[in-house]
């Protein structure tokens, strides 16, 4: 309030809070901020309301056609190669030439969008560096627009970060790596940004504000002529690529750039997805650079496809890897695709993270790492991902001990052997046991990662993993699954079974677990008891919600000047 000499407030003086300047039928709902303006520019919002206008109504089908799936599975139908798309798995076409500056992509580093995150990964070793507004990230206000503010100062190559507790200055590289961006999955809306009096569609806020301000320095300085380069995650259907694939089109007809310089790779991360893999691609065919195995989300889209499904049940998570056949052989075929169509098939996550204090444990570690990468390209991946910096090097010199010079298999692994691989290989029930402390190790993991996507981090580290969205979604499912069907812990001897007063005195313990671990002071201060809340609601349900951060949302958005809402 603007005063007067005395204290008392001048009259007829009214103080105007400063806001965005909007175009019409946009109304931004989150703090005002003098950087986010600049980010958040009437000409950036107007592209970002044309996006919504255009394809609203087909994100709404696409979101329609995968609730008519769910049904279809729930009552007894399993997911499969679909006859009417079979000329297109069976045509000789290729996608367009990857553009050389992503050619070499054998280690790809992922993260959430903060500013010392962002400078750490770009100077990693890595080839890649995906930065995350999805899984990784807690999408609140501030994280949202502090990441495209970093990510606009990351392509124009003036990102700093001064970290004054350790009396360090972070800057880029002279040599840093390709920068990829993965937005929002179709299904999160964005509430603190209404496009015609409703939220826009997280993933268009996303792609459209990085997009508009980047374009023209990221292909002068990253892209060689191309990109910006993006990461898809979360689809089911082909329908969904081929909206991307307009969107890509939209921007670049905005921009004044060729057709084809949009280049993104999609994560294979739902179950359906597999068996429209071929059809993925050749609806990006002009703007793709291939897909990803994604193996933990990829895990929880079979509980979650499966849900009505009590002869599918999962053994505890820790036993459902790779050498599982339904997971072998999703990552052989999506090989054998990809490199059919001429693009790159990219490895799983490598979630460790280093255990200082433990020099033996670290070694044991890392050498579970090299294992995983070695499996990897010995199958023909022309890369893989880390979390984590310090397992660059590992995953590095695994890769180019295997491939040389090479920049990728892409001519070199055609893996025809894959071609037999039939819709009963990719749904095998997985094998392996349960017992009790999977049960626990879910709750805990579960609840933790809840608690700290409240108070604003998305990617967290836990017992020596770095977790992220998708494995608290693995754990939720699991429990929620075991819970639903009564299972039997079968691994340790006990013979018990899941019941809702089992695992609630589980939940019981766990909290009191988590209390010790994290120390009496830091567990008031944080959400644990709402995250307890949330999560405990959620696995027993009696209808498995499709996402947890869905839920999760309501309580991180905060709209100003009028407080929390509810979608």
């Amino acid at each position: 309030m603007d005063t007067g000499t005395y204290g008392y407030p001048k009259q007829g003086v009214k103080k105007i809070d400063p806001s965005y300047d909007v175009p019409e039928g946009v109304d931004i709902r989150g703090r005002y901020d003098e950087e986010f303006a600049k980010i958040l520019t009437k000409d950036a919002l107007k592209f970002v309301a044309e996006l919504q206008r255009e394809f609203r109504s087909h994100i709404r089908y696409a979101l329609e056609c995968r609730k008519e799936a769910k049904r279809r599975y729930n009552e007894g139908a399993l997911p499969g190669f679909d006859p009417a798309t079979r000329y297109i798995r069976e045509g000789e076409w290729v996608c367009a030439p990857v553009p050389p500056a992503v050619a070499d992509r054998k280690v790809e580093i992922t993260g959430p969008v903060e500013r010392k995150m962002v400078i750490n990964a770009l100077n990693s070793g890595a080839k890649v560096f995906m930065a995350d507004f999805e899984d990784a990230l807690s999408p609140s206000w501030e994280n949202l627009m502090r990441g495209q503010v970093n990510l606009k100062d990351a392509v124009a190559g003036t990102i700093t970060f001064n970290d004054k507790a350790r009396n360090k200055v972070y800057k880029l590289n002279d040599q840093t790596a390709k920068l990829f961006v993965r937005p929002r999955g179709w299904h999160l809306p964005e509430a603190h940004i209404f496009i015609d009096g409703e939220p826009a569609t997280g993933c268009l806020v996303d792609f459209g504000l990085y997009f508009y301000h980047n374009h023209a320095p990221f292909r002068q300085t990253q892209g060689a002529g191309f990109g910006p380069f993006f990461y898809l995650p979360k689809m089911e259907h082909s329908r969904e690529a081929k909206i991307w694939n307009n969107v890509f089109e939209r921007a670049e007809k905005m921009a004044g750039i060729e057709r084809g310089s949009i280049r993104a790779t999609v994560l294979i991360e739902k179950l359906p997805a597999v068996f429209q893999m071929n059809e993925i691609l050749h609806e990006l065919r002009d703007h793709s650079v291939g897909l990803n195995c994604d193996r933990w989300d990829y895990i929880f889209s079979y509980v979650k496809t499966f849900q009505a499904h009590p002869d599918r049940l999962l053994p505890d998570r820790v036993l459902v890897g790779m050498s599982q056949h339904f997971m072998k052989s999703y990552s052989d075929l999506l090989i054998r695709t990809c490199h059919r169509r001429g693009v790159h098939a990219m490895g799983g996550m490598a979630a460790q993270i280093p255990i200082r204090d433990d020099p033996a444990a670290n070694e044991a570690a890392l050498e579970l790492v090299r294992k995983d990468k070695l499996r990897e390209v010995k199958a023909g991946h022309d890369g893989t991902w880390a979390a984590h910096p310090g397992l660059i090097p590992a995953c590095v010199e695994v890769f180019n001990n295997n491939m040389g010079n090479a920049p990728n298999q892409i001519k070199d692994a055609k893996r025809d052997d894959a071609a037999s691989i039939t819709e009963e290989d990719l749904l095998q029930i997985p094998r392996g046991v349960r017992i009790m402390d999977g049960l626990r190790l879910n709750t805990r993991v579960g609840i933790q990662y809840v608690a700290a996507w409240l108070t604003g981090s998305g990617s967290v580290p836990l017992y020596n993993l770095m977790e992220d969205a998708a494995t608290a979604e693995i754990s939720r499912v699991q429990n929620w699954q075991w819970i639903k069907y009564g299972v039997e812990l079968d691994g340790d001897g006990l013979g018990v079974r899941v019941s809702k007063e089992l695992f609630s005195r589980v939940v019981e313990e766990e909290m009191a677990r988590i209390e010790s671990e994290v120390g009496k002071d830091k567990f008031k201060k944080g959400m644990y008891k709402e995250a307890c809340k949330i999560f405990k609601r959620q696995c027993t349900a009696p209808t498995l919600d499709d996402f947890l951060t869905l839920d999760a949302y309501n309580y991180i958005v905060i709209q100003h000047p009028k407080g929390p809402a509810k979608l």
